[in-house]
């Protein structure tokens, strides 16, 4: 089993607090492509779901880029992870990888809906400003 991010998610997160950083400047998306290392490219499909959800503004032609419109204190890890990834899909069943039937349940359905149910929460819980360097603590 992986949990892990995927590299558009990852991206997604970086793409956030480089744009905090900009402190609302607009910035470009060579630039922004640039601090992520990653191409001119792939970034727009990194970035269009976060304008879609509209925690980014995005402004084309050549003094476009992407601006935050949202504080990050406002943005929960789960919130980007879903506007990128799409919502949880948390109804299979952990031993057959079907959906859970309605009226059996295998050995491991309570723990591990409590073990979804727990990850969930702690992601809808953290927001991404505590992600920003200035808010880590030395240590």
């Amino acid at each position: 089993m992986k949990l892990e991010l995927s590299r558009k998610t990852g991206l997604a997160l970086q793409a956030l607090l480089q744009l905090a950083a900009a402190d609302s400047e607009t910035m470009s998306g060579r630039e922004l492509a640039d601090l992520l290392e990653t191409t001119p490219h792939f970034l727009p499909q990194v970035m269009r779901p976060l304008v879609i959800s509209e925690r980014v503004a995005s402004s084309p032609g050549p003094n476009g880029g992407y601006r935050l419109t949202a504080r990050l204190s406002d943005m929960t890890v789960l919130e980007v992870i879903e506007a990128i990834e799409g919502p949880f899909d948390l109804g299979k069943c952990i031993s057959t990888g079907e959906p859970c039937p309605a009226k059996e349940s295998c050995a491991l359905h309570i723990p591990w809906t409590r073990a979804k149910d727990a990850v969930l929460a702690e992601l809808g819980s953290v927001t991404l400003d505590v992600m920003e360097p200035s808010q880590r603590s030395e240590g």
